[in-house]
């Protein structure tokens, strides 16, 4: 069933093409991501879809029975407003009478604290209630309850105004995610949030029912809630049905084709350039034809053919032997600690990572080890030798309006690579996407993205020892996430760096800062699934340990007689453990072939969301079945 046509449309700023005479469809149940290079009109093709912009050409159909629900990069809440009236917005009867349930008990709980009774307003409440079980809308409030809890908003009648820009943009997807909606359109959904959130909506997408259409550069996000992929690319769309590793490759051969198919236009250019300069210009309509050819090949062979850009890495100024040392360091803002008693000593090279909720301490940290806040007790140590490099979330400040090149190269006219070789200022620029031409546009006139974007050069190009990012990736196109996940991985100085991305993590960090609250820092060593891994095994043991002991608690008179017995498999048992092993190995191998269909690039929207859903319940399955297995052998050992 289609839920969306997208046919022909073309749109232009200025003299910019965006895109031109694209042509796609959404089927139901459908999860697909939309990449792009930053300014090639993602945001725009989902406003336009949304219905918030027109384009220059083409028309977008949804059908007519479903609902559609967008989250936009910028809210549009007016700031006066209460978060409970922003997220409750929607007209429908089962909003409104759920907002007004949730009104009416939160009056009555603070006239009750206060010893007071409202017969009016108790009479309030129970028709509030009436209302929301004649509609059957308990559900939509549980669920209400369960996102606004999750991304942490508490306070549902603080206005829009006094949020944080991370605040807020909770806010807007709990809106979004909370609508009783078909067709889901969210633009970057995982901006500003931190882990645990953004594995907490990948869950809630997966095994949602939704048909998905979202702009993300966090890849491993993409590669867990979608299974196909738009890319916009020079003006062009091009589709990969897969996940995000069969967009790699299948990208790659298309880049390799056409790069070959230009060569041959390229020597048959040649030759028929060859014949119009040594032929005489007959004026037969045979000579005409081949010139009218010529020219439409002449500009087939001008067109920018994209090349995968060679890499090189910057090169650190000489670190010595002693680093940076971090000794029994504390830290609180109030009652509320973020680092007790924290000692640790960089090693050179090593590249650590900081994982952990918002507003553990991740950001406090790195601006103790820069000096923007002062310890409460403790001290840090760094080395001679050391040239940080920080990037942080304040942005780059930059006095006056200036050109991009004239601020790069107040920094440096050329970087030093780890060859011993230089390149210019602007060509590094050029590497990370700031063409020649756009390097002469004005500070000013750059997006939020472009602004960070040019921070962290700046950053990376001082030849700084000990680089310390904060949250770099947000705001990055893929190919830019690419470019510096090269640069990084080959980078001889020490890196510190905060992230939400988790595939940027696992390509980058030897170990991991964990912030786990209440100023409690454990060192973790290995990369972000590994630590997650390792921690969901923690957490399963311990439910074990938890259930173990509460059945220790009340022994039945069963399990006191067969005690004697309880090191020792019964017949019953050895019976499940044989089971086991048959049915771990089927869902083993039914496990890889759903993996291997979703990554085939065939199979419609139905069949892929099915694919899915099977993918995870035979996942739970297994992971339940083998730590069955894994008990029954202990028992049996």
């Amino acid at each position: 069933m289609n839920y969306l046509t997208v046919e022909n449309l073309t749109k232009t700023y200025g003299e910019k093409l965006l895109f031109e005479n694209i042509t796609f469809g959404l089927e139901k149940g459908q999860k697909t991501a939309l990449i792009a290079k930053n300014g090639t009109g993602k945001s725009t093709l989902l406003n336009i879809i949304a219905g918030l912009e027109e384009p220059d050409k083409g028309q977008v159909v949804v059908r007519k029975d479903i609902t559609v629900s967008y989250l936009p990069q910028i809210d549009n809440f007016a700031d006066s407003l209460p978060v409970l009236d922003a997220i409750f917005n929607a007209q429908t009867p089962d909003v409104q009478a759920v907002k007004e349930y949730e009104t009416c008990l939160s009056l009555v709980n603070e006239m009750h604290e206060k010893g007071n009774n409202d017969a009016e307003l108790e009479n309030r409440l129970h028709r509030a209630i009436e209302a929301v079980d004649r509609l059957q809308a308990w559900d939509f409030e549980s669920r209400a309850k369960e996102i606004l809890s999750k991304f942490g908003i508490e306070d549902v009648f603080k206005a829009v105004g006094e949020l944080s820009g991370g605040q807020r943009k909770k806010a807007a997807l709990a809106k979004t995610l909370l609508a009783d909606t078909d067709l889901l359109i969210l633009d970057e959904p995982t901006n500003h949030l931190d882990i645990e959130m953004i594995e907490w909506m990948e869950s809630y997408l997966s095994h949602s029912n939704v048909t998905l259409l979202m702009v993300t550069h966090d890849r491993h996000f993409l590669d867990q809630v979608c299974n196909d992929i738009l890319e916009i690319e020079n003006g062009n769309l091009y589709r990969y049905k897969g996940k995000y590793d069969y967009f790699i490759e299948k990208k790659a051969e298309r880049l390799l084709n056409e790069a070959t198919e230009h060569e041959k236009m390229k020597q048959l250019y040649l030759k028929e350039l060859e014949w119009v300069h040594t032929s005489p210009q007959a004026r037969t309509s045979k000579a005409k034809a081949r010139i009218q050819a010529f020219e439409g090949l002449k500009e087939s062979v001008s067109q920018k053919i994209e090349k995968q850009a060679e890499s090189f890495h910057v090169e650190p100024e000489r670190l010595g032997n002693k680093i940076l040392e971090i000794n029994n360091l504390d830290f609180a803002y109030g009652d509320k600690v973020l680092l007790d008693d924290f000692s640790y000593i960089f090693k050179k090279g090593e590249k650590c990572g900081i994982v952990g909720k918002n507003g553990t301490g991740k950001s406090t940290f790195l601006k103790l080890i820069m000096g923007e806040l002062k310890a409460n007790g403790g001290k840090i140590v760094a080395g001679q030798t050391i040239q940080f490099g920080y990037f942080s979330q304040d942005g780059l400040q930059v006095s006056g309006n200036k050109r991009i090149i004239d601020i790069v190269k107040e920094q440096a006219e050329v970087i030093r690579t780890e060859t011993g070789n230089y390149i210019g200022a602007s060509q590094f620029l050029n590497h990370f996407g700031f063409k020649y031409e756009q390097q002469y546009t004005y500070f000013e006139d750059l997006s939020g993205g472009e602004k960070r974007k040019l921070h962290l050069l700046i950053t990376l190009m001082r030849n700084p020892n000990f680089l310390i990012l904060d949250e770099p990736t947000n705001d990055f196109d893929i190919d830019t996430l690419n470019k510096l996940e090269d640069l990084l991985s080959f980078y001889k100085g020490c890196l510190l760096i905060v992230s939400h991305d988790r595939w940027f993590m696992n390509k980058i960090v030897d170990h991991i800062f964990v912030f786990n609250g209440n100023g409690k820092i454990k060192d973790f060593y290995g990369n972000y699934t590994d630590y997650k891994l390792a921690h969901d095994k923690e957490l399963r043991i311990e439910k074990k340990a938890e259930k173990l002991q509460r059945a220790a608690a009340a022994p039945s008179p069963e399990k006191i007689s067969k005690r004697d017995n309880s090191n020792k498999l019964t017949y019953k048992e050895k019976k499940e453990l044989e089971e086991l092993e048959i049915l771990i190995e089927g869902l083993e191998k039914e496990k890889k072939e759903l993996l291997d269909k979703m990554n085939s690039g065939n199979g419609t929207g139905e069949e892929l969301t099915s694919w899915g859903q099977r993918y995870q319940v035979v996942s739970d399955q297994l992971d339940e079945s083998s730590m069955r297995w894994l008990e029954l052998s202990e028992k049996e050992a």
